[in-house]
């Protein structure tokens, strides 16, 4: 069964920015969709949060095997009730990969129970360096021991998030700040990814490193035998000699 992938998306920047709009002119989900859907084992598709329900229906969130969310000036209006579906999901077994500025969406906010802050600095000319902390790791496959974007934003410790159950990637930037900018968790049945690069003013999701990171993300957050309700509450004695 191929995985089921929703690319989440804001899409606020592309219709105000000019320079954004250059950059991704059908958004910055189809830069990533368009990616994704070349892999045979992925059955993508996009939502954006202008359209009813953020275009995340009960329909599309209970068919979701894995979202990613990509959020930055709009956060606050994402609608409560469907920020308590998509936990609901998480706990459930659907994967999370939050990219960029994903740190202050109301979901991982949530998920993470800290507030997520951070140190940031947007320059034309910062160079990031993400170096591999843990080589052999699924989401990292494929990738050298560190890659280079000419051009992003500045992200810096201290970040403040749970102490990952893997940092995978960490950055360097002209500064000297560096940043853990490939994180997972466990949260119920479900895996989250937190990856970094991202900001909308640059073309890193032209940058083959990072989409193959996401795509790497996208099948080591999929649910290893589906999305199955887990079991609780009361349970009598005697419950075990009553199977068939």
């Amino acid at each position: 069964m191929p995985i089921r992938v929703t690319v989440w998306h804001e899409f606020r920047h592309e219709k105000r920015n000019p320079k954004v709009a250059e950059i991704y002119p059908h958004g910055i989900h189809e830069a990533i969709a368009s990616h994704l859907r070349k892999a045979s084992d992925l059955e993508v598709r996009t939502a954006t949060q202008d359209e009813p329900e953020h275009g995340l229906s009960d329909e599309v969130i209970n068919n979701t095997d894995v979202m990613t969310w990509w959020g930055h000036m709009a956060h606050s209006d994402v609608k409560d009730l469907i920020v308590e579906k998509l936990h609901h999901r998480v706990l459930q077994g659907m994967g999370l990969v939050v990219l960029h500025s994903g740190h202050f969406s109301k979901i991982f906010q949530r998920l993470m129970g800290t507030s997520c802050n951070l140190k940031w600095r947007e320059e034309l000319n910062e160079r990031e360096i993400l170096w591999v902390t843990r080589p052999g790791h699924p989401i990292v496959q494929g990738i050298d021991d560190h890659f280079i974007i000419p051009r992003e934003e500045m992200y810096g410790e201290f970040f403040d998030i749970p102490e990952p159950d893997c940092t995978f990637l960490i950055s360097s930037f002209g500064g000297g700040e560096v940043f853990r900018s490939g994180c997972t968790w466990t949260r119920g049945l479900g895996r989250i990814v937190y990856f970094r690069p991202g900001h909308e003013a640059f073309p890193t999701y032209h940058d083959p490193n990072v989409l193959q990171i996401i795509e790497n993300a996208v099948r080591w957050a999929a649910p290893l035998a589906g999305i199955k309700p887990g079991m609780f509450g009361n349970r009598k004695k005697g419950w075990i000699d009553q199977r068939p």
